[in-house]
C-alpha cells in the first residue's frame, strides 16, 4: 500500500512539473486592448518592436506623436530597411496586421507603410507612419478605419469569429476592404469559391464602394441567398479606372451560418479575368 502511495505521489509531481514546463514554453498571449489603454501603455517617446504577422520580420520604432493613434518612426536606417522589405521594397498605404511587442506584452495592431509628415530621427525614413490599435481613429474621422480594424482582429486571432458573426452588409464591406488591402486571407475566408487570390489581388490597385443598398435585418430573416445592389469603383493595373453598377450575391447553406460572397459571379460581372 505504501509503495502505491509513493507511486501516485511521484506521478502527481511529474504531472505538475510537465504543466509548469509547458506553461513556460507557451508564448505570451496577444492582447487587444482599447486605444485609451494603449495610449497609456505606450506613451510618447516610448520604444517598442513591430512584428509583421505575415513575414515574421521585426523592426524597432519610437512613438513620436499622435492622439487618435500612434505616429511612429523606425529607430535606425536598418529598421527602415526591414520595414521597406516587409512592403516588398515600395512604400504603400496598404494596411498590414502587426504585433507590437514591449515589456508590457504583445498587442494586436495594424500599420500602413507610407512615410508622411515630419520626422525627427536619423533613420533614412522621410517622415513618420501610423500604427492603429483597437478603437483608434484616423485624422479625418471619429471612427475606426475598417481595414485597420480587420488587421487588428487578424493579429489578435479574432478575425474569423468576427466574419462568421457579422451581418451580410458588413461582410460585403470587409470583402471589398480585403481586396483593397490585397489580403488573400481575408478575401478567401469570405469567398464562396477557392480562387487563386495571390495571383489576382496584385492586379487590383484599388477598389471602393460608392453606394450599397441595405435591407433591414428583419427583411433578411433566414434567407439563404441575398442580392446586394452596389456601385463599385475599380482601379485595375494597366487598365485604369472603371465603374460597376450591379449586384454582389451572398449565399449560406443554413440560416445561422456565415454568409459567403459568390466571387466568381462578382468578378465575371466586372470583367475581371480569374487566374487559372
Amino acid at each position: 500500500m505504501k509503495v502505491i502511495k509513493i507511486f501516485i505521489l511521484a506521478m502527481v509531481l511529474l504531472t505538475f512539473t510537465d504543466i509548469s514546463v509547458m506553461a513556460k514554453k507557451q508564448p505570451d498571449k496577444v492582447k487587444m486592448p482599447q486605444w485609451e489603454e494603449v495610449n497609456e501603455l505606450l506613451p510618447r517617446y516610448s520604444k517598442f518592436t513591430v512584428m509583421d504577422l505575415e513575414t515574421g520580420l521585426r523592426f524597432r520604432v519610437q512613438r513620436r506623436a499622435g492622439s487618435n493613434h500612434a505616429d511612429v518612426q523606425p529607430l535606425t536606417s536598418e529598421d527602415t530597411a526591414i520595414m521597406k522589405k516587409i512592403y516588398s521594397g515600395k512604400w504603400s498605404w496598404k494596411r498590414r496586421a502587426i504585433i507590437v511587442i514591449s515589456e508590457k506584452g504583445k498587442i494586436a495592431a495594424s500599420m500602413h507603410g507610407m512615410p508622411h509628415g515630419g520626422g525627427a530621427l536619423k533613420n533614412n525614413f522621410p517622415g513618420h507612419f501610423c500604427i492603429h490599435f483597437y478603437g483608434s481613429t484616423t485624422h479625418r474621422t471619429n471612427f475606426m478605419d475598417l481595414s485597420h480594424k480587420l488587421m487588428i482582429l487578424k493579429s489578435a486571432g479574432k478575425l474569423e469569429k468576427y466574419l462568421e458573426q457579422t451581418d451580410p452588409y458588413d461582410l460585403v464591406n470587409a470583402y471589398i476592404a480585403g481586396i483593397k488591402q490585397q489580403d488573400p486571407y481575408i478575401v478567401s475566408f469570405i469567398s464562396l469559391q477557392d480562387l487563386k487570390w495571390k495571383k489576382l489581388l496584385p492586379l487590383i490597385e484599388n477598389i471602393s464602394i460608392n453606394r450599397m443598398e441595405v435591407l433591414p435585418a428583419e427583411d433578411v430573416g433566414d434567407q439563404l441567398t441575398l442580392t446586394v445592389p452596389v456601385e463599385i469603383n475599380w482601379q485595375i493595373k494597366g487598365r485604369g479606372g472603371r465603374n460597376f453598377t450591379g449586384e454582389i450575391v451572398l449565399v449560406r447553406f443554413l440560416g445561422n451560418e456565415q454568409w459567403k460572397v459568390d466571387s466568381t459571379r462578382f468578378l465575371e460581372d466586372n470583367k475581371i479575368t480569374i487566374p487559372k
